[in-house]
């Protein structure tokens, strides 16, 4: 790898992405509260949520690094849901969710130190749930899975038996799309295989 990539998330299925596609990241959490930024968008909600955890480790970051922040939210009926408050609220989402579908954006603030630009991009990608029953609502929340991730549900972990299909790019619902991620590298006059191991 020419460059440092750096990735603002604790995430370690945003990790694997980038693993799986070549990249080595080095990972900086950025400590963000999440809970201070409120949106009527989702898009914009989770591009500003991806821009804030970017930008909260620059400090921290060599120079001429790639930074790369990223962060989901549900869209579902009339509610914009990132992680659940606990289990009764994850089991109750869960309730309301099952037979239905909503659409999962992820948020992307890719920064070039070495240019001081920034490129904001969010993806979206429609998700239609499992009629699950309560019972498998309950043993799947007692996993602790869906009480840390955007919506209460995971594509790659327990929840993937609970999501019949999706329209749209799998990683974005994951919490990273490679392709957009490919596209936004390119904004930049940077190329993905540049960033290979």
């Amino acid at each position: 790898m020419t460059r440092p990539f750096v990735l603002a998330s604790q995430s370690p299925a945003r990790r694997a992405l980038l693993e799986a596609a070549g990249i080595d990241p080095l990972v900086i959490v950025s400590g963000v509260d999440e809970s201070r930024v409120m949106g009527h968008d989702p898009a914009d909600l989770a591009n500003a949520l991806a821009e804030l955890k970017a930008q909260a480790v620059l400090d921290q970051v060599s120079p001429g690094s790639l930074v790369l922040g990223c962060d989901s939210v549900l869209h579902f009926g009339h509610e914009i849901l990132g992680k659940p408050d606990g289990p009764e609220e994850a089991a109750s989402r869960w309730k309301r969710m099952r037979g239905n579908n909503g659409t999962l954006y992820t948020g992307h603030c890719l920064i070039d130190t070495a240019a001081d630009r920034q490129i904001v991009r969010a993806s979206g990608t429609a998700v239609h749930f499992a009629e699950v029953s309560d019972e498998e609502i309950a043993a799947y929340v007692a996993t602790g899975e869906p009480l840390h991730v955007a919506g209460s549900f995971t594509l790659d972990g327990y929840g993937s038996a609970f999501i019949d299909r999706i329209d749209g790019d799998p990683g974005t619902v994951i919490g990273l799309s490679m392709p957009l991620l490919r596209s936004m590298l390119g904004e930049l006059e940077i190329a993905l295989h540049q960033l290979w191991r």
